[in-house]
């Protein structure tokens, strides 16, 4: 009996013992050792959405893992990232994509929003892409001058179509309201991507869009360019001219790149931001992204939130100028 008894608890014992090692090795597996969440705040089809298709093929390669896009689009994204900032685990196994300013203008904009850019780690800044005005390749409007003689004609009525209250496009449009003396009605969407869907389908007059965005719907005949922000005209769209050229000192881009929750070890971030820097430099990012018109623009950790500091402070100066007008919608 006691032979029996000591075998069962050697057993009890060496079983124990093999959950603890496996256990043990489960833990010291290295990153990453499954699928990274990538929660978008807008819908499919806009900015963020074009970041994923131009990122994730190629960094699939150097990170080691594959990537699962999550969409939540609502509230310019402040639902999105209050998940990421507030509620989700600093495992590096989730991050966001980070529209500038338009995460940030969220909080600058409103106290309810409890998040900001100090709750989370920054990756990798990738592109900037320059605003852009389209319109329906059937719409009146040839040119911006035409744009300009219409609202002056019909103060606010001609309208623009923005991806959503406190986006680069919003700012971009009250820059524009006051450089040119002109009013136009401004209309939200939820994202880039409904944006120009609706100057196409001539459901408002013009679109204040991305050229990385819109760029292919241009190409294919779709949506015609008015101007775009820009110090210098835009290779791929050679007869576009810039606002400066037409005698207005607007340049204005926004910002993507990648974040995470903080809480990630130092070695896991120091991974992610390597194959970010390995992805920077293959050929094939580069050609996707020069087939899209998009600008890479990439920056780094602390060059990156020293970055987006720099842009909440000039994106509040701004909103102080504004929000008696705006925040009473």
């Amino acid at each position: 009996m006691n032979i029996r008894k000591t075998f069962f608890i050697s057993c009890l014992l060496l079983i124990g013992l093999a959950f603890v090692v496996n256990a043990g090795i489960a833990e010291a597996a290295p990153y990453p050792n499954k699928p990274i969440t990538v929660i978008q705040g807008y819908k499919p089809g806009g900015g963020s959405d074009t970041l994923a298709q131009l990122t994730q093929p190629t960094l699939e390669k150097y990170i080691g893992i594959n990537f699962i896009n999550q969409y939540m689009p609502g509230a310019n994204s402040a639902i999105a990232w209050t998940r990421l900032a507030k509620q989700t685990k600093g495992d590096g196994y989730t991050w966001g994509i980070l529209n500038a300013p338009a995460m940030y203008a969220n909080y600058i904009m409103s106290s309810e929003i409890q998040y900001s850019v100090d709750d989370i780690d920054v990756l990798a800044n990738v592109a900037s892409d320059p605003i852009i005005f389209v319109v329906a390749q059937d719409h009146p409007f040839k040119t911006l001058d035409d744009m300009i003689k219409a609202c002056k004609e019909n103060p606010g009525k001609i309208t623009s179509a923005i991806s959503g209250v406190g986006t680069d496009d919003f700012f971009a449009i009250l820059l524009t309201h006051q450089a040119m003396g002109i009013k136009t009605q401004v209309v939200p969407f939820d994202g880039d991507g409904p944006s120009w869907q609706a100057a196409m389908g001539r459901k408002i007059d013009v679109s204040i869009s991305n050229v990385g965005i819109s760029y292919p719907q241009i190409k294919a005949g779709n949506l015609r360019a008015l101007g775009v922000m820009t110090e210098k005209r835009i290779e791929l769209l050679p007869d576009v001219p810039t606002m400066k050229e037409l005698g207005y000192d607007l340049v204005v881009a926004s910002y993507r790149g990648y974040a995470m929750p903080k809480g990630a070890p130092a070695e896991v971030k120091a991974h992610i931001i390597e194959a970010f820097k390995k992805m920077a430099a293959d050929p094939a990012f580069i050609k996707a992204c020069n087939d899209r018109a998009t600008v890479i623009d990439m920056k780094y950790g602390d060059e990156y939130r020293a970055m987006l500091e720099r842009d909440v402070k000039m994106t509040k100066e701004l909103w102080d100028q504004v929000k008696s007008e705006y925040s009473k919608r």
